[in-house]
């Protein structure tokens, strides 16, 4: 082994190792275990979580795109933390969300292209309305998490709301005129 480090923190452990016989170098990335996620298809079908089915669908995606290697490893392991941290089931149509979001904050054309075998569009029209909807709805920003239902700031949302106002009434205070 020729050198290790922590690639992130809190993520895999990198190991750069030079073969004996050769000469070769090479890295390798080492990650803690995680515990089985069953994805739950929509035919009914169920199998497990497999994050390098997902890194291949990212990678396949930003294929030709300015995208590196690096934000499709990261965007592939912040998929597979919020996967983890759902449960031990999750929808195929949450994983394809998260990836389609996550890849039109890297590049847009990438999660269009994602889009186009996901969502299995048919025609223009289709396209058309993915394309509309990314320009429509705002995305986190680097330093934003992606909200799902209601939020603090949107009229609609009863995050923070009594279900009955009343008045208050302050006591031992003293108008000031």
């Amino acid at each position: 082994m020729v050198d290790s480090r922590l690639s992130e923190p809190g993520d895999a452990v990198r190991r750069r190792r030079e073969c004996e016989s050769c000469g070769n170098r090479f890295t390798t990335y080492e990650r803690v275990e995680e515990p089985n996620v069953t994805v739950l298809k929509r035919g009914g079908r169920r199998e497990r979580f497999d994050r390098q089915k997902l890194l291949r669908g990212l990678v396949r995606a930003a294929n030709k795109r300015p995208v590196s290697d690096e934000q499709l490893e990261q965007l592939a392991e912040s998929i597979a933390g919020q996967v983890r941290r759902g449960g031990p089931q999750v929808e195929a149509g949450t994983i394809g969300d998260l990836a389609e979001r996550g890849l039109a904050s890297l590049d847009p054309v990438a999660a269009i292209q994602f889009a186009s075998v996901y969502r299995n569009l048919a025609d223009l029209d289709e396209l058309e309305a993915v394309v509309r909807r990314f320009k429509e709805e705002p995305l986190p920003g680097g330093d934003q998490l992606a909200i799902d239902g209601a939020v603090p700031s949107d009229p609609q949302s009863s995050i923070g709301r009594s279900r009955e106002i009343r008045p208050s009434r302050r006591r031992g205070h003293v108008r000031q005129s």
